[in-house]
């Protein structure tokens, strides 16, 4: 008898569906605002990933994509084994990781010292001067960094000079020099914005909380620690892993705007390498080219899910 009841409650598929049309219908206002963002994610985010195929094909203009002949694994062994693997791994994860370790800290102590200001048009004067780098295009900042760091003409070359009677060589063509000019830059640029969703945090702490410190005779730098800084952790955690999945990818433009014969030995990463061999090489091998591109993905993923379960398990926060 109860199964008959269930049998009797539970909808038919005709009736979901039917009962869905209605819901679509009685709202379709919200439904017609969603096509469009909807149309451009399938389109340009899902469909493009059919060209993934390329990676395990010896890609053929007369046949297309979908004719190309397989050939498994034999792009990615020609990558493995070529002598520019090491060299385009190795640079781009010391940029990354260079990144992470000078980059991600500055922007929470900023957020930190900025919360401590009690004069609020400081404040937020601070705010708009360290947030404007980061509307500067790429290609702008690259040109203020030829002009500051010019050896003859520029800020840096005519201090070493006023200095030392000498002008100094062309800090830009230096190898080693590449990837500090590189991240610095982007630390100036961005620190300041990235410093919001830090700002943001903590402002869900509860003032009473820092008076009932003061009271107990708590220092500033005592709050800091005990009150702001756990407040915090939480959300540079989210911050920590998503950066984490994007430690094999470094902006195209920025490196490849910087880079030049001279340094060219430590400023050859996997995506300036990829765009040579894919669209400017005498001869392109598109197929290549999408098998570097879909080792630099997978990579990016493991990583990322790799330190979610990492954090997952040494704390409460993780991003599924």
């Amino acid at each position: 008898m109860k199964n008959d009841n269930l049998m009797l409650t539970k909808p038919s598929g005709t009736v979901y569906w039917r009962r869905l049309w209605l819901r679509i219908c009685r709202h379709w206002q919200v439904y017609v605002f969603l096509f469009l963002p909807v149309a451009f994610i399938l389109l340009f985010h899902y469909y493009p990933m059919t060209g993934i195929q390329l990676a395990f094909k010896q890609f053929d203009f007369k046949k297309g994509i979908w004719g190309s002949p397989w050939v498994g694994w034999d792009q990615f062994e020609k990558f493995f084994k070529s002598h520019m693997f090491s060299r385009v791994v190795k640079n781009t994860l010391r940029i990354s990781v260079y990144e992470i370790f000078a980059g991600f800290p500055i922007p929470i102590v900023f957020a930190l010292l900025l919360n401590s200001f009690r004069h609020e048009r400081l404040k937020k004067t601070v705010q708009t001067i360290t947030y404007m780098p980061h509307f500067i295009s790429v290609i702008v900042l690259v040109g203020m960094l030829f002009q500051i760091m010019n050896s003859r003409s520029g800020l840096y070359g005519t201090i070493v000079h006023y200095l030392t009677g000498n002008y100094p060589k062309d800090i830009l063509g230096s190898a080693k020099a590449f990837a500090h000019i590189y991240v610095w830059s982007g630390i100036w640029q961005h620190f300041g914005w990235g410093s919001i969703i830090y700002l943001a945090a903590l402002t869900g702490v509860s003032p009473e909380l820092h008076e009932s410190a003061q009271i107990d005779g708590a220092s500033r730098f005592q709050r800091v620690i005990h009150i702001d800084i756990p407040t915090l952790l939480p959300t540079a955690i989210i911050m920590l892993i998503l950066r984490a999945g994007q430690v094999m990818s470094i902006g195209f433009e920025k490196v490849y705007l910087m880079q030049n014969t001279l340094n060219q030995i430590n400023s050859e990463v996997i995506s300036t390498y990829v765009y040579k061999i894919g669209l400017t090489a005498t001869i392109t091998d598109y197929s290549y080219a999408t098998s570097i591109g879909l080792f630099n993905s997978v990579i990016n993923l493991v990583l990322i899910i790799f330190v979610n379960q990492l954090a997952k398990r040494v704390g409460d926060t993780s991003l599924w």
